[in-house]
């Protein structure tokens, strides 16, 4: 029973927090916040992508040169900032990374 009440607390607290912007259509942020929330999806799919680069298994930093995640990673950051399109980042790095987990002998066939 405590997990559908803290479940349905989950609910209702994000329903509240995303509906309010809808109730009050004339909020408007300062200048300062508005400028801070230009970096909330990079610092979210960063905190999002970094530990799974750096802990494959979860538990162990890896900073080998066997660890495919994080050199496909760094070879899709070079992509992105070298070609700045999202389709050839994820493209580029999904095949750089199926292809260091070939070249490494880390597919499980």
């Amino acid at each position: 029973m405590e997990i559908w009440l803290l479940i349905l607390g989950m609910a209702g607290i994000t329903f509240a927090i995303r509906y309010s912007l809808f109730a009050w259509p004339g909020l408007r942020f300062p200048p300062l916040v508005l400028q801070g929330l230009h970096y909330v999806p990079a610092a979210v799919l960063t905190a999002i992508v970094v530990p799974g680069m750096l802990l494959p298994d979860g538990q162990h930093l890896a900073f080998n040169l066997d660890n495919a995640y994080l050199l496909a990673g760094l070879g899709a950051i070079l992509i992105a900032a070298l070609s700045r399109n999202l389709l050839a980042t994820i493209g580029g790095g999904l095949l750089l990374f199926f292809l260091l987990r070939w070249a490494l002998g880390q597919l499980p066939l």
